[in-house]
């Protein structure tokens, strides 16, 4: 046998051992957002550091003001290098009644069809993920004493809560960290049997605005239509974010805003999934986006607006007449191609001032932004990929976009200078962010397998 078919049959023999491993990582509690849990989240990057150090890695666990990072290196291959991004950190588990079991005792849970699946909070989002590549590490150590590339990786514990850590890190260990390719598996499959790669992740711009008028709460009997009332005003705004064809009306908007290239327009046309099939899933059946595109398109190559909360007013149980002093509302603007999020921020601003009425003010609170990225798919790594994907699935991997956005893809691009292949193997219906998380035996079994094609495929 090559060493290829050697490591695979080490990967399956080893699976038992694979997902004690995985569960004893997913029992840390590593809640990146809530300080009570700071040092859980050094433990999981502890534990990371030790893994690795088990299999032969120089690994480090570094503090930032934040959480630590961890970086593993093994340079001990010729070929071009790769840099593996992941992250240890998870979401809160709230609301805990929702779930099955302790979001935090793993467990391997069998459907009547007999597939399996792991249930606990991280298993998909991301330590499932990032456990696939270590767990192909650890069988190419095992065979052949060495990997097929040399391989670093950065694991961060903070990706959850905003990443405010990584951006510096990054700059300032840039020659600790140079690959010729940037690994992420932070993404999903097209479905159950399609692997997938990510070749666009869209931007994010966004803010939050505050309409205020009277100086407190009025009762809506003794003023009512006299007086301003920052719900009305608020609601007319974002109603008028969007025209009847579902296009956004801020001016400029679409600068900077292309058309797919006529070969991935085709290729997306060809993916086995409809709008029926995508909004089925959710109990919805209308596309709802910009009329004329695809659900593709609507949903990775087209920017978007979107209203994420609104508040004013009494909400409480029972009934309360009054106008309230203040509205608010959060709004993302999802962005695309060579979109500036700078000035989509300040178009929506002007957008929202030219609509404020007299006797209401509006100040704004800005949420953060980041711009879209699309990886060319005709750069080696990603046809290597491509065919690696295809050899362990069994059908052909297929180029994708991601309504998301994945800031560190960018700044691997742009602080590292990489390109960067983005191929995952969570699935839609993983219930990351939500109770009763799960990641599917098949995706943590076959993605280690993927990994270790993958790296054989990168080594030429």
């Amino acid at each position: 046998m090559s060493d290829l078919d050697t490591v695979l049959a080490r990967i399956d023999a080893d699976l038992d051992a694979a997902l004690d491993r995985l569960k004893a990582l997913l029992r840390i509690k590593s809640i990146s957002t809530d300080p009570a849990y700071a040092a859980e989240c050094r433990a999981a990057g502890a534990w990371l550091v030790g893994d690795l150090a088990s299999i032969g890695f120089q690994a480090t666990l570094h503090d930032t003001p934040g959480h630590p990072i961890v970086t593993g290196h093994a340079r001990d291959a010729a070929g071009p290098s790769a840099l593996f991004y992941g992250h240890y950190d998870v979401q809160p588990v709230d609301p805990i009644e929702l779930w099955e079991g302790d979001p935090f005792e793993p467990v391997l849970l069998t459907r009547p069809d007999g597939s399996r699946y792991i249930r606990a909070r991280g298993a998909s989002d991301d330590k499932g993920q990032v456990m696939t590549f270590v767990e192909a590490c650890r069988a190419w150590k095992a065979v052949t004493g060495k990997l097929p590339i040399p391989v670093s990786l950065v694991i961060e514990g903070e990706e959850e809560s905003g990443g405010a850590s990584l951006p510096p890190f990054l700059e300032a260990h840039a020659a600790e960290l140079e690959a010729d390719i940037g690994l992420i598996c932070d993404t999903g499959m097209l479905d159950p049997k399609t692997p997938a790669i990510t070749t666009m992740l869209r931007g994010l711009c966004g803010e939050e605005l505050i309409i205020e008028a009277a100086n407190r709460d009025l009762h809506s009997g003794l003023y009512g239509s006299a007086a301003r009332n920052p719900n009305h005003v608020l609601a007319r705004i974002l109603a008028d974010l969007h025209d009847e064809t579902g296009r956004v009306t801020i001016p400029g908007f679409y600068d900077g805003v292309h058309e797919l290239a006529p070969e991935l327009e085709a290729a997306w046309d060809n993916l086995p999934v409809d709008a029926a099939d995508f909004l089925g899933a959710v109990g919805l059946s209308v596309p709802a986006g910009e009329a004329g595109r695809s659900i593709f398109e609507q949903t990775w190559s087209r920017p978007t607006a979107e209203v994420n909360g609104m508040g004013g007013g009494y909400q409480g149980e029972g009934f309360k007449t009054v106008i309230p002093a203040r509205a608010s509302a959060k709004v993302s603007f999802r962005l695309v191609f060579d979109q500036d999020p700078d000035r989509i921020r300040e178009a929506f601003r002007s957008f929202v001032r030219a609509r404020v009425p007299a006797d209401c003010s509006v100040r704004f609170i800005e949420h953060g932004s980041g711009r879209a990225i699309t990886f060319p798919i005709d750069a080696p790594a990603f046809g290597r990929t491509r065919d690696a994907l295809t050899a362990e699935w069994g059908r052909e991997a297929v180029f994708i976009g991601s309504g998301g956005s994945i800031p560190v893809a960018h700044e691997l691009e742009a602080k590292l200078g990489m390109n960067v292949v983005l191929t995952g193997f969570a699935l839609d219906d993983d219930r990351i962010h939500s109770p009763n998380e799960k990641y599917e035996l098949e995706s943590f079994r076959k993605g280690i397998r993927s990994w270790a094609r993958i790296l054989a495929a990168l080594a030429g």
